[in-house]
């Protein structure tokens, strides 16, 4: 039996089945779930606003702010396990995200990531080329791409939002994926309505047009199993605090697409720096504190997810940690 992103195989015959945590156990890791209000216990459900965050976390950036803070790429202990420890994180979100390590860059936030891409790839557009976005998408997806139309004088194009459904009008997608498109950035699951754009048809679509694609998986990335390698996108976006990790920024872009970028002097964001993966984007300090952080909550994302990913997107997935 094969399955699929939304399913997960049974048991072989015979096969032990772990016992599934408790309600108390899973908050145990919650901090903030601790909480009492109004002489009750709190359950937290503003997931596109970002989840808690598990004590392992917290304990994993204290450990690195405290006994291992340093600079990286030099030779004193504390530099190398500054490095080991960025190189572990790109690996734990290379194994979350189905990605290679060397394609893993962390940064602020989604958003400014975003801009960062936008004016990278803004260098080699000109006057008249075109980005589609769409109605659906959030302000982190919207903003540098409208901040190139204003400085690069490129055309945005938004594909519209069906008020009855709330999906997407793929027949006005087409339409305006024209020879002039070069990039479809656009939000594969809303964090308004829990909308859910299928990544695959939409990333066929644009590479057919001849556009590359950016992915925002903010709220898509928290329910449900991603596979960069397979799925053929350009360049994707999401952040871990929403899905238990530290407040940090991740942006994956294909290895190819970054060594030509590499090869382009005016091009600076996302350059290749040998086996060192893409260059962060972010201050160095918050950076490598979150980047620690990221080390913890690749095995406990992926047991939430897969215990909680048949949840309604518009729950948030924090409530499946107070409730599940």
């Amino acid at each position: 039996m094969t399955t699929t992103a939304n399913q997960i195989a049974p048991p072989t015959a015979g096969a032990h089945r772990a016992e599934a945590a408790s309600v108390d156990e899973i908050r145990a890791h919650f901090p903030a779930l601790t909480r009492m209000q109004h002489g009750s216990p709190i359950a937290y459900f503003d997931g596109p606003g970002g989840t808690q965050v598990p004590q392992e976390v917290v304990d994993a950036m204290s450990d690195y702010l405290l006994h291992h803070n340093a600079n990286t790429h030099w030779q004193y202990p504390t530099s190398q396990e500054t490095d080991a420890m960025i190189a572990d994180s790109r690996q734990a979100i290379a194994d979350f995200l189905n990605s290679s390590p060397d394609e893993v860059a962390f940064g602020a936030n989604m958003t400014t990531l975003t801009f960062h891409l936008a004016r990278a790839l803004g260098r080699e557009w000109k006057a008249g080329d075109e980005v589609v976005i769409t109605e659906l998408d959030h302000h982190g997806n919207v903003a540098p791409w409208r901040a190139l139309e204003r400085e690069r004088g490129i055309v945005i194009r938004s594909v519209r939002l069906d008020p009855e459904t709330g999906t997407l009008d793929m027949r006005d997608l087409a339409a305006k994926l024209t020879p002039r498109a070069k990039l479809l950035a656009i939000n594969v699951a809303s964090n308004a309505l829990g909308t859910i754009t299928d990544p695959l048809v939409v990333t066929q679509m644009a590479h057919q047009a001849g556009a590359e694609v950016f992915i925002d998986a903010v709220h898509f990335a928290p329910h449900n199993l991603v596979d960069v390698k397979a799925s053929g996108w350009d360049f994707l976006a999401c952040s871990a605090d929403k899905f238990y990790g530290p407040h940090i920024g991740i942006l994956l872009g294909k290895k190819a697409r970054i060594v030509l970028s590499a090869s382009r002097p005016v091009r600076k964001t996302m350059r290749a720096s040998s086996a060192r993966g893409p260059r962060s984007t972010s201050s160095r300090r918050s950076r490598d504190a979150a980047a620690a952080g990221a080390i913890v909550f690749r095995p406990l994302s992926r047991c939430y997810i897969r215990a909680a990913r048949n949840c309604s997107l518009g729950c948030g997935m924090d409530s499946a940690a107070s409730t599940a």
